[in-house]
């Protein structure tokens, strides 16, 4: 009954994104500008978040950047459905630029297996599709709590010209050990690395100036394998009424990424991920509470963002 759920949605979002670019677009900013009208959660979890990460900028100036991330964020959104709906030879189309792909074959022929980071900028689902373009593919992911839900998800990232090159691997102890097992093979494994873990499962590290709980799985992972980090990210680059176009960036993670020590590791990730997000702070992530855990204890979030 799931998969049969599952297939429905995903015919009901293909018809849906079916419609004309600049109508989907249309409905992007009438959400954002919705949400920034009656202050909803997303809005307030992005003020905080500048609040936070940009303190010497100006009210006026967080506040315009605040309405960049919400329409870039309702864009993005729509994006990923036209993606998740359509062959990915189509989708790879709207690449007009790949920036450090030599990087990516390299370190794929060096055979000590590929890590991936892929900060929430830009769009990560689109460089998911790119990467499988050019090799099978691990992606550890948190499935939702919806079955649904995570029938929909292993259909669509499993787009029909890329049958058999996603494997899509949970975050559990079983996932785990099947992504060691995929580096040691010479694979390649992608990782949203800017989630917040579970307390206790994380280091805290800065991002942005303040203490962030950051994965540690990364860094151990690079450490116990020897497998080669990258930093990569697809960033939308303009805007045409035929939809959105995009660069992708391929660059070579900080040699502390994969260090023995947990703090050191999570300081040059979070150091990576800061340095993609301030390209265009707009199309970072915002509206997620990255710093909801603080070694005080205080929720920053806490209680106007709930």
């Amino acid at each position: 009954m799931h998969a049969v759920l599952a297939r429905l949605l995903v015919l009901a979002v293909a018809l849906v994104t079916r419609l004309p670019w600049r109508w989907l677009r249309a409905a992007a900013d009438a959400m954002a500008a919705r949400a920034i009208r009656r202050d909803a959660r997303e809005a307030r979890v992005a003020r905080r978040n500048l609040e936070l990460a940009y303190p010497d900028r100006l009210p006026a100036e967080r506040a315009e950047l605040q309405r960049a991330i919400l329409a870039s964020t309702a864009r993005q959104t729509l994006e990923t459905l036209r993606l998740w709906t359509r062959p990915s030879r189509r989708n790879l189309e709207t690449i007009d630029e790949v920036i450090g792909a030599e990087r990516l074959d390299a370190a794929i022929a060096a055979g000590r297996g590929v890590i991936v980071a892929a900060p929430h900028h830009g769009n990560w689902e689109l460089l998911n599709q790119w990467l499988a373009s050019r090799t099978p593919l691990a992606i550890l992911y948190a499935p939702p709590e919806s079955k649904v839900g995570d029938a929909f998800l292993n259909r669509v990232r499993a787009t029909q010209d890329q049958a058999g090159r996603v494997t899509q691997v949970r975050a559990e102890a079983a996932g785990v050990r099947q992504l060691f097992k995929w580096l040691k093979d010479g694979g390649v494994v992608g990782i949203l690395p800017d989630q917040q873990p579970k307390q206790g499962d994380g280091e805290f590290a800065p991002f942005f100036g303040r203490p962030a709980l950051t994965m540690s799985l990364l860094g151990r992972l690079a450490a116990r394998t020897g497998a080669t980090v990258l930093v990569a990210w697809c960033e939308r680059i303009a805007d045409t009424p035929t939809g959105p176009r995009f660069a992708l960036h391929v660059e070579a993670a900080p040699g502390g990424i994969a260090d023995p020590d947990p703090a050191t590791a999570a300081a040059a990730l979070n150091a990576a991920v800061e340095h993609v997000a301030r390209r265009d702070p707009a199309q970072y992530q915002w509206t997620y509470k990255r710093f909801s855990l603080q070694p005080d204890g205080q929720n920053p979030y806490w209680p106007d963002c709930y």
